[in-house]
């Protein structure tokens, strides 16, 4: 059946939402985008205050960046560092209210459930031959319904947010405390300061967000004293979650991490490492207990605030009637897994995928950007751009296009490297999926980075195994031609 008339889908008006629509447009196709916020950009505004690590220079999609330049826009210095609001404010609003674009996104448009038509999740014989159904909740509570010849997810994680239980399910009390809990990076020294000032607040995590809020609440202690900073990580080794520091290619993200290592070593931070949050009890006066595990030890802390910045997971009931790739722990997209696994390593040699790696095994469907990760947290704007260039590609037949590499990612400059042996023994990564150990490898080595390379110079094993992916995927029209094999 012919769908030719139908757009694609796109869930998301974010950065990454919005440079897939870039892209579909360059290409002649149609794109139809749903965002359930009132604007584009809707969960980057909820951490409008918080500076970005990555420059300008890699914040924005070349395909973007060409239909504003034609309207007359300027492009922000390259080297410049912007915020969340500023990110919005001087990039993804023009972007979305250009005419090429805006008619095409439609705002309160919040997505509950895709399929195919006419099947479920079960049905074979005939499923490629039908469109995808896209049920869309708008802000008046009515119910619409859209089809589209392809679907891209790009709508991000931001609003699933992983709990402060160590054991990834809430903490026992934790629902009951969240009046005193707020996930994410809260606006500390702006329009929260009154919630922070003066109070014992506990942040829990050990990424870049918890830092963010770790910074800003010392910056806050400066003028009320009183302000006492916990921060609470599950992570054996601090030293970890300072990242690349000076080693970083990314200057403002590796400055985070000294910033951090300089208030935890002046005293002005306590830090509570390794500690397992096991339970959140309330205290006399409406302020938290909370009882962890520390070596062995059960031990309680109080808090009257806490921050949880423990990262984010992808919300998939919406999509339960789509037939999804995921990795088994992560619950990322196609077969990045081992090439994203902070289990396996915590350096920026991700090696660049597209649509090959990120397909799922309902054709004509991709998961771009955060929500793509999965759990884990590695993920950068840049990824996602090249993402949504290479998915458009393959969406539009030009699997050469799909298949090139057009993006080089900047290096943390830390590199630590795990045992392989539980992500090989998982059946639905081939025993070839990749995991390097930091560094781009020199040309004529091979090794898939350059920790591998001087292990392999040195006539020792190295630290990864072959770099190649399986190949999952055929050209989308050479799917549709095949059909299926099998009765439902």
């Amino acid at each position: 059946m012919n769908h030719d008339n139908l757009p694609v889908a796109v869930i998301g008006a974010g950065p990454i939402g919005l440079a897939a629509a870039a892209r579909l447009l360059a290409r002649g196709e149609t794109p139809l985008v749903l965002e359930a916020g009132q604007n584009p950009g809707h969960s980057i505004r909820q951490w409008a205050h918080v500076p970005m690590f990555s420059p300008w220079e890699i914040c924005t999609d070349k395909a973007a960046v060409a239909l504003l330049a034609a309207s007359g826009w300027q492009h922000p210095p390259m080297d410049a560092i912007p915020t969340g609001g500023e990110l919005v404010e001087r990039y993804l609003e023009p972007l979305a209210g250009l005419p090429a674009l805006r008619p095409h996104i439609r705002y309160g448009a919040r997505v509950t459930g895709v399929t195919r038509k006419g099947y479920d999740k079960v049905r074979t014989v005939g499923r490629t031959d039908q469109p995808f159904v896209l049920r869309v909740a708008g802000t008046d509570g009515e119910e619409q319904v859209f089809e589209a010849k392809a679907v891209i997810d790009a709508s991000g994680t931001w609003t699933s947010p992983n709990p402060a239980g160590a054991d990834g399910l809430p903490a026992p009390g934790e629902g009951a405390a969240s009046d005193r809990i707020f996930y994410g990076i809260p606006d500390v020294l702006g329009g929260l300061q009154q919630r922070y000032a003066g109070k014992t607040v506990m942040v829990v995590g050990g990424g870049h967000s918890a830092i963010n809020a770790v910074i800003e609440l010392a910056m806050l202690k400066r003028d009320f004293p009183a302000t006492q900073i916990v921060w609470v990580m599950r992570k054996s080794n601090i030293d970890a979650a300072y990242g690349g520091e000076s080693g970083d290619a990314l200057p403002a993200r590796g400055a985070l991490g000294t910033q951090a290592r300089e208030l935890v070593e002046s005293g002005t931070v306590r830090v509570l490492s390794p500690f397992r949050i096991a339970r959140i009890d309330r205290a006399a006066g409406g302020s938290l207990s909370v009882t962890g595990d520390q070596d062995g030890t059960e031990r309680v802390f109080p808090a009257d605030e806490m921050i949880v910045a423990t990262g984010f997971r992808p919300d998939l009931s919406v999509l339960r009637e789509i037939r999804l790739t995921l990795d088994p722990w992560l619950e990322s997209s196609g077969t990045i897994g081992p090439l994203i696994d902070p289990n396996l390593h915590s350096c920026g040699s991700v090696r660049p995928h597209g649509a090959r790696e990120l397909a799922h095994a309902e054709p004509g469907f991709f998961i771009i950007g955060m929500k793509s990760y999965g759990r884990a947290p590695t993920f950068l704007l840049a990824t996602g751009h090249e993402q949504a260039r290479s998915v458009a590609a393959a969406l539009t037949g030009d699997m050469e296009a799909a298949a090139r590499v057009e993006l080089k990612l900047p290096e943390t400059g830390v590199c630590v490297t795990r045992p392989l042996g539980a992500r090989l023994a998982v059946p639905l990564v081939s025993a070839q999926a990749a995991s390097c150990c930091g560094g781009p490898a020199p040309a004529e080595i091979d090794a898939c980075c350059a920790e591998d390379a001087e292990a392999k110079t040195a006539g020792e094993a190295g630290c990864a195994i072959s770099c190649e992916l399986p190949e999952i995927q055929q050209p989308l029209s050479e799917q549709a031609a095949a059909g299926a094999c099998c009765a439902p």
